[in-house]
């Protein structure tokens, strides 16, 4: 298998590669961000590209994959819905669109967020926004799709948040991790990365995984 990852400067992007590094049956990775990742691995490439909307310029480069981990992505929090929709749908769109034109045979995984709406109703600007972007993803004709939909996200393998915040919140509740990973609702970086390896293999009928359903195939042998 050979996999694209966004977001592998990110917490959730970075569990996702460590895993891809370590499964035998991940032959090579492409990690494409816009600032250099401090990581090196046989099997691990970079390029660095600061437009996401525009993806011609690295296009050859996308050549001949077999799925895709779209972890890359932001808060809401402060943002305008414009600018909010840039970012996850309009940049979205464009690696989706590249990708399906050159590989339409490929699997997309793309972790949106529990309380998505698919109906794009909904009055929370990000869950309308994150169904748009799911709908259009499932909507392109990939061989198959997968929208990751956790709730809470227990960080592992020293991986970090770029947000303060969350990391303050991580190390306050570090001692509870080991009950709460016993919870269905919530996950960690591990097993959304061995999930997402595991549906190249094992497909599913559903699409829209939440936190027990992501937790249940990443354990599939």
């Amino acid at each position: 298998m050979k996999a694209i990852i966004t977001g592998s400067t990110g917490m959730l992007g970075k569990g996702v590669l460590l895993e891809c590094i370590d499964d035998p049956t991940v032959e090579q990775v492409l990690l494409i961000n816009r600032k250099h990742l401090d990581i090196s691995h046989p099997k691990v490439k970079e390029v660095i590209h600061k437009d996401f909307r525009d993806f011609s310029a690295i296009k050859e480069q996308l050549k001949d994959y077999d799925t895709c981990f779209h972890c890359m992505g932001v808060s809401s929090a402060g943002m305008s819905e414009e600018k909010f929709t840039e970012i996850t749908y309009t940049m979205s769109k464009a690696l989706a669109t590249v990708l399906y034109s050159l590989n339409p045979n490929m699997i997309f995984n793309y972790v949106s967020g529990a309380g998505t709406d698919s109906a794009e109703k909904s009055n929370t600007m990000w869950a309308r926004v994150k169904g748009k972007t799911e709908n259009m993803i499932l909507d392109m004709g990939f061989k198959d799709a997968y929208m990751f939909r956790p709730g809470a996200i227990l960080p592992e393998r020293g991986t970090k948040s770029n947000t303060k915040l969350y990391n303050t919140l991580y190390v306050i509740t570090r001692p509870l991790f080991p009950l709460m990973k016993r919870m269905k609702s919530v996950t960690t970086t591990s097993r959304i990365g061995r999930a997402m390896i595991n549906l190249y293999n094992h497909p599913q009928s559903l699409k829209h995984l939440e936190g027990a359903d992501i937790n249940k195939i990443a354990n599939v042998e």
